[in-house]
């Protein structure tokens, strides 16, 4: 495994993937996709597996090492996990907030050249508890990644946000204004982001492009493209000012779940 201290000057395509549910996108040709996209460090969220769950084609594909987060909750629920073909000089995946923990929503990859985290943020839509939780997670990770900004650390923050920023960001903004994905106290979350420094890599890219990442599988919306972008990858400012960030993109083209692969290129 290569340490990323000794690979100044290469490119690293990192991938972010919802794939809503590990088993049921491995029978969709997944290990195909991932051949396709070939990313360096591959972050998935929702992969709904308990740690006992895993089969070694899982545990150790191709030349990746791989990192696992599990709910504690229920079975069948949330996760997220990590492949890297290069080596994090560490990896936390208890935060020590149980309510948070419990979920299996937050893997931390530490590089020299940057701090990776690989998050799926939860969704609000179930009740106004949900959307509580959900605000409250906002809350705390932002908090946490603080610490982390004031003693230096240059942060790439990916995965499913769950949380349309702008009208641009989704097919219908009008009649889903009231539904929480779109809410104005959630995207208010994501304007207090952008306020403090974290830049949304694919609009810094492509600022008028309309590209979707998650599509209902109710009522042909992959096949109308009636989607929205929710799944991304925010970095802080000074990742961008020292010339790391290269490209951000998202692969309409990859399928096998109700979300896309979305993707940066850094160079380290």
């Amino acid at each position: 495994m290569t340490n990323i201290s000794h690979s100044l000057g290469r490119k690293l395509r990192l991938v972010s993937w919802n794939v809503n549910g590990f088993r049921a996108v491995l029978k969709k040709d997944f290990f195909g996709s991932v051949r396709t996209l070939d990313p360096d460090i591959l972050l998935l969220q929702e992969t709904k597996l308990q740690e006992d769950q895993r089969t070694p084609e899982m545990i150790d594909f191709s030349s990746y090492q791989s990192f696992w987060s599990y709910a504690t909750v229920k079975k069948g629920y949330s996760g997220v996990a990590a492949y890297s073909r290069v080596a994090p000089s560490q990896v936390i995946t208890d935060f020590g907030r149980p309510e948070y923990d419990g979920e299996g929503r937050v893997i931390q990859m530490d590089f020299d050249t940057f701090t990776l985290f690989n998050i799926y943020f939860p969704n609000g839509q179930m009740s106004d508890e949900r959307l509580q939780y959900k605000l409250d997670f906002y809350d705390w990770f932002l908090s946490y990644a603080k610490k982390l900004r004031d003693a230096g650390k240059g942060l790439i923050v990916t995965g499913d946000f769950n949380t349309a920023h702008n009208e641009i960001d989704l097919k219908n903004p009008g009649p889903n204004a009231k539904r929480s994905g779109f809410l104005r106290i959630e995207r208010d979350v994501l304007d207090r982001m952008t306020a403090d420094g974290y830049v949304d890599t694919f609009r810094h890219f492509y600022p008028d492009t309309v590209k979707y990442s998650w599509w209902s599988y109710r009522f042909s919306a992959r096949k109308n493209n009636a989607g929205w972008r929710i799944d991304y990858f925010f970095v802080t400012q000074d990742l961008l000012d020292k010339g790391v960030v290269k490209d951000a993109f998202i692969d309409n083209d990859i399928f096998g779940s109700d979300h896309c692969p979305v993707g940066l290129v850094v160079a380290v």
